[in-house]
């Protein structure tokens, strides 16, 4: 009897010890659904359950429209606030007017980059919950953003509550979802922009690993390519550089050291009018016989039919390319399909802009620690999509 209950504590015990390890587990990933927005085609990340919040890799922070009264305000001179106004948005000619209240509380001017608008506003903080990869549910309390007027929302999708740094910036959410999961735990998140506006994408926030949902839950990991970061300290936007484009064989050459900007508020890739002109020539090269249909607005390359097209890579100096095929290089118009690349004009500041339709069905890691970029080609040549997160 006295052996049964001495088995029977250990037995209790054992599974007290067990249940106390598996709630101990760290979490070293949070995971946020994304959405690609029927009218604007740009994507959203769902923070709290269910507030949609624009995707924008260049911000210094985010900002969402807190209610007028009774928000958390962040001190003049405190690290948040130094953080939050060390860079100037080339779209906002406002500066910061000095704080009348008492105490001092920090004033910044949150930028809309699709309408160029920005306002003046204050800094705040508020609490945001996220699942972890082991199915936890995670509170990151006090997380910086900055109010926003209804006023700045011009362009946005309809039920947006605001905009979502994930940008180089110490205040990017990136930076400080990470930084609050704790040691050990790296300054990277992952995006899978959907290209449907059905399902949902998702973004990684940390460690890993990346898995994503096919016939078998899959780690999207082991088909990384990575190329480094080019930084700019005047900036917080994510450049690579490149080598080439090659187009049917054909090469048209780049200085690496001139860098290509990746952006989510671009629905396609702009090119300065010296790349443009060589990309359209190259590419219509290759699709000599194939019937040209009428342009469709912002398009200018349209075609009629059916028809194989030639892929198009940015080669790497490592020798890596970024492979896009038809999904990411042709845009459905109607009946007809469309080259998804636009003519920026001969002054655009950047040569190459990388949009949203670009990244579509691409798994990028944006590894900030170790300042690089992983990314694959799109992901349906493995029978894994965006989409269905």
């Amino acid at each position: 009897m006295i052996s049964t209950n001495l088995k029977t504590l250990f037995l209790l015990i054992t599974l007290i010890l067990i249940s106390h390890q598996s709630s101990a587990q760290p979490h070293t990933t949070l995971v946020a659904p994304l959405k690609k927005d029927v009218t604007t085609s740009l994507p959203t990340i769902i923070l709290n359950s269910d507030e949609h919040y624009v995707i924008d890799l260049s911000a210094a922070f985010s900002w969402w429209r807190c209610p007028s009264r009774h928000h958390p305000t962040v001190g003049c001179f405190t690290s948040g606030c130094i953080q939050a106004t060390y860079l100037f948005s080339p779209y906002c000619s406002l500066l910061p007017p000095p704080s009348t209240s008492t105490p001092c509380t920090c004033i910044v001017t949150p930028v809309n980059p699709i309408a160029k608008s920005c306002e003046i506003a204050q800094l705040t903080s508020r609490n945001f919950t996220l699942s972890s990869t082991n199915n936890a549910k995670i509170t990151l309390n006090d997380t910086y953003l900055s109010c926003a007027s209804r006023s700045i929302f011009s362009s946005f999708p309809r039920g947006a509550l605001g905009l979502a740094s994930l940008s180089l910036a110490p205040l990017s959410l990136p930076s400080q979802f990470t930084s609050f999961l704790g040691v050990g735990v790296s300054n990277k998140f992952a995006l899978c922009l959907p290209s449907s506006t059905v399902g949902n994408g998702v973004a990684f926030f940390g460690n890993g690993p990346y898995k994503l949902r096919s016939r078998a839950t899959f780690n999207v990991s082991n088909l990384l390519s990575y190329t480094q970061l080019i930084r700019n300290p005047k900036s917080a936007d994510y450049f690579i550089g490149i080598n080439a484009i090659i187009i049917g064989g054909k090469s048209i050459l780049l200085s690496p050291y001139e860098g290509i900007k990746l952006s989510t508020v671009v629905p396609y890739t702009i090119l300065r009018t010296d790349v443009y002109k060589p990309v359209v020539e190259f590419f219509t090269d290759a699709m000599k016989g194939v019937p040209r249909a009428k342009k469709a607005a912002p398009f200018t390359i349209c075609y009629n039919a059916s028809f194989d097209v030639p892929r198009i890579d940015l080669q790497f100096d490592d020798a890596k390319n970024w492979t896009m095929y038809r999904a990411n290089s042709m845009k459905k118009v109607g009946s007809s399909a469309c080259l998804a690349f636009l003519d920026g004009g001969e002054t655009a500041e950047h040569k190459i802009v990388i949009g949203s339709y670009q990244m579509e069905d691409n798994f990028l890691l944006f590894d900030i620690d170790q300042s690089r970029l992983g990314f694959t080609s799109s992901l349906h040549s493995n029978k894994i999509s965006c989409s269905n997160f």
